[in-house]
């Protein structure tokens, strides 16, 4: 009888762990976590959310802009403003009174105002900007919001513990567009440069077609790894967004 019964709590220890481990590699279910008129916020993982406000446009209608920011402790990280700065300023309270986390940096990645719009709520606010140097001079000569510091190739910040990574991989919806890779969730945000899979090729004035898909390549080649793939409009997924610009974007 003690043998049986040994036998039995050693199963349900089995299998408790079992589950446990299940359980983590099943990862956190995404969920909405507020929603306003302007602004919508995306629990993706337990560290990671999505911001989503919204841009009238005459040649694509009312269109969702997206960014991200990653959560370590009480620090907070901030990829692409709001789409003004009505809804960053909603952003920023939204997080300091619901999460209670101080945001340490923004970081816009490149210059049109789906990824800076709101930059002056941020500064009003004593947050720190960063953005890669082509993504200033051409804020600068569009008379927007100017990121306070600069960075060339790439740049690689800490938040509490864990670490992003935000680099230039080349010219493709602009000749600034740079993507944030966060080791810790396999994500990458890859801004406007990326691609929904419904998505169409979309704004193009300050595209360099050509080199598009090359530099989607070089992306998907850094890192073969990733479960999250965001883009700047529409709907996250993985790396078939990745697969999905490189043939809409291939040339001969």
């Amino acid at each position: 009888m003690k043998s049986i019964k040994k036998k039995l709590l050693l199963l349900v220890i089995t299998l408790t762990c079992l589950y446990s481990c299940i359980n983590k590699q099943d990862g956190f279910k995404p969920m909405e976590v507020y929603k306003s008129e302007d602004l919508i916020v995306t629990q993706i993982t337990e560290n990671t959310f999505e911001h989503t406000s919204f841009k009238q446009t005459n040649d694509f209608g009312n269109v969702p802009c997206n960014g991200i920011f990653l959560r370590n402790g009480d620090e907070i990280v901030v990829f692409d403003t709001p789409i003004n700065n009505k809804s960053s300023e909603e952003l920023i309270k939204w997080i300091k009174e619901t999460l209670h986390c101080e945001i340490n940096v923004i970081i816009p990645t490149h210059f049109h105002d789906d990824c800076l719009g709101g930059l002056q709520a941020f500064h009003d606010n004593g947050i720190p900007s960063y953005a890669y140097f082509k993504t200033i001079e051409r804020a600068f000569e569009n008379n927007f919001a100017l990121p306070k510091n600069s960075f060339k190739d790439s740049l690689v910040l800490k938040v509490g513990n864990q670490t992003t990574i935000t680099k230039f991989f080349g010219e493709g919806h602009t000749k600034d567009n740079v993507v944030t890779y966060i080791p810790s969730e396999d994500l990458l945000f890859g801004g406007c440069l990326i691609k929904a899979l419904d998505g169409t090729k979309g704004y193009l004035d300050d595209a360099n077609v050509e080199e598009w898909s090359i530099t989607v390549a070089k992306i998907k080649k850094q890192y073969p790894n990733l479960k999250i793939v965001v883009p700047g409009h529409g709907d996250y997924g993985d790396t078939k967004l990745l697969n999905y610009t490189i043939k809409l974007f291939r040339t001969l």
